[in-house]
């Protein structure tokens, strides 16, 4: 099989289940936010986004650098796989304990169900951490279809809890339900956790390691992107500790039904990159490598094919990878647009939609604010993960961390003016900073260059697609009403995936590259990327 056809379908399987868990997510959203009402759900959304901060502190970036490593050294996957288990094991434990105090500690917490709940769902960022880990194995053998499997299983096992607790267990006392919803999260990534397990150990044994001279370089890899990541999530999930803090918690929860829905497509860039990172920090590694060596004569012309020939593979990886996280994103932000009122009245309640005639804005309006971050983030994520291929990771700490600031200083004017709007202009600029920042700094790191015309042509095929579905909504309302959402997003996919095979932003070349048997490049290939 091909490398390319190995990362889209280690990709697509990480999407199709990506997809079902979306799914079963929203089920969740629904029920949660009819159970719990608006104020409710504000505190349950509180409760995921402060253990949020800590989670990503415990991760410190581990898997990601993990992947890199164990892709660039596959007989050592166990000694690797082993030493990183111990030392996120460590983190998880210090820092939910941490999580639990302050979470007892804060005064705007006081006389709510937060503090209980953020020490119950401590246990189910445990499981999330320690699945990460593991899974990491299944991401550099390029068998994610397997972690899929585990997460949908505990996916499908939480929302079933969750529904015993709402229609039949705690249906009229909401203050022990709240905190059996937590429990059910806490169940289900347990289930997930264990499924991974079991599926991790039939590639490699699974030992927790002390070796601490592999603790130190592990460390000092993944340390400047872990921070990075933690100022990352510092920015994304800042507006919702801010809204809690500044307004109150029935606004949280109208951002949070908002915030929650785009949180199920950002993560789709993430599995592409994962999938591609093993073969682009290869493609780096052995250009970079051949260059800088000395050459004996004899072995000189060979030598500078084989930097060539890396050299034309990470630039093909890199447009293609644009090509494809532009054409995922773009009409998801068109459709989401559109058809963001028919999309929060089927996840969430009346409650929760807006009602401009009484000057109330919704989560639908949220929503048509937030989902302009998705193109950015889709984007971004390639040229971070070109610095980390090119292990240059430490340049995210300094762009992260002046986002943080930004952000900050942006949420702290707009929030108390304008409230969840305020922070949803916030996050879209914050994203736009992110993109500018780190694309000029991969290209100053690597050498590539991107193919505009097709990114024109990706817009114009979502704009297509925008139209035909925003002159096709009223006259399906009056047939399916609200409903009419699902008929929509098929017909718009068909007609946008149509157009992208008519502009030929997916050509023969593209097709080729996917169906061939083998990894390297072809002549073909090579003449086609001469202008990379």
């Amino acid at each position: 099989m091909s490398t390319a056809r190995k990362i889209i379908s280690n990709t697509l399987a990480q999407i199709i289940g990506k997809l079902l868990v979306t799914i079963i997510g929203l089920a969740t959203v629904k029920m949660t936010t009819h159970y719990l009402s608006v104020k409710g759900y504000g505190e349950y959304t509180a409760v995921y986004e402060f253990l949020a901060f800590f989670g990503i502190a415990a991760d410190l970036g581990f898997f990601t650098i993990g992947v890199k490593e164990m892709s660039q050294n596959e007989e050592k996957i166990p000694i690797i796989i082993g030493n990183i288990l111990s030392l996120r094991t460590i983190s998880v434990i210090f820092t939910m304990i941490v999580a639990v105090v302050l979470g007892f500690l804060i005064p705007k917490y006081q006389g709510t169900r937060i503090p209980l709940g953020i020490a119950i769902s401590s246990l189910t960022v445990f499981y999330t951490i320690m699945n990460g880990t593991i899974t990491s194995v299944l991401q550099v053998k390029m068998k994610m279809h397997l972690a899929s499997i585990a997460t949908i299983a505990g996916k499908i096992i939480t929302v079933l809890f969750m529904a015993y607790v709402i229609f039949y267990g705690y249906p009229d006392d909401k203050e022990t339900g709240f905190n059996m919803l937590m429990a059910a999260g806490v169940i289900g990534c347990a289930a997930m956790h264990y499924g991974t397990n079991y599926f991790v150990r039939k590639i490699t044994p699974l030992k927790h390691r002390f070796d601490i001279a592999i603790w130190k370089e592990l460390i000092t890899k993944s340390l400047p992107y872990g921070i990075a990541l933690i100022l990352s999530t510092i920015y994304f999930r800042m507006n919702s500790i801010l809204i809690s803090l500044l307004r109150n918690q029935e606004e949280l929860g109208i951002y949070g039904v908002a915030s929650k829905l785009l949180e199920q497509f950002t993560i789709i860039p993430l599995y592409f990159m994962n999938s591609v990172l093993p073969v682009l920090a290869k493609s780096i590694k052995h250009a970079t490598k051949s260059r800088s060596e000395p050459q004996g004569e004899q072995n000189k012309h060979s030598e500078n094919l084989d930097s060539t020939e890396a050299i034309i593979k990470y630039k093909t990886i890199i447009r293609y990878s644009f090509d494809f996280l532009a054409a995922m994103s773009a009409p998801m932000v068109v459709g989401a647009y559109i058809l963001a009122y028919p999309i929060i009245f089927i996840i969430s309640t009346p409650e929760f939609m807006s009602r401009l005639n009484e000057g109330f804005y919704g989560s639908d309006i949220a929503l048509k604010i937030l989902i302009f971050a998705l193109l950015f983030q889709f984007i971004n994520i390639l040229f971070a993960f070109i610095l980390i291929a090119a292990n240059k990771q430490g340049k995210l700490l300094y762009i992260n961390g002046a986002c943080v600031i930004l952000n900050i200083t942006i949420n702290l004017f707009l929030i108390p003016r304008y409230g969840f709007v305020g922070a949803c202009i916030t996050y879209v600029f914050s994203e736009f900073f992110i993109l500018v920042a780190v694309a000029m700094t991969a290209r100053r790191c690597v050498e590539f260059s991107l193919n505009f015309k097709n990114l024109l042509k990706i817009f114009f095929c979502a704009g297509i697609m925008g139209a035909t579905v925003y002159f096709l909504q009223p006259f399906t309302y009056k047939y399916l009403q609200n409903w009419n959402v699902f008929l929509l997003a098929a017909l718009g996919g068909a007609i946008y995936v149509a157009m992208l095979f008519a502009t030929k932003v997916v050509d023969k070349d593209m097709l080729k590259l996917i169906r061939r048997g083998e990894d390297t490049p072809e002549p073909s290939d090579i003449s086609s990327t001469k202008n990379l």
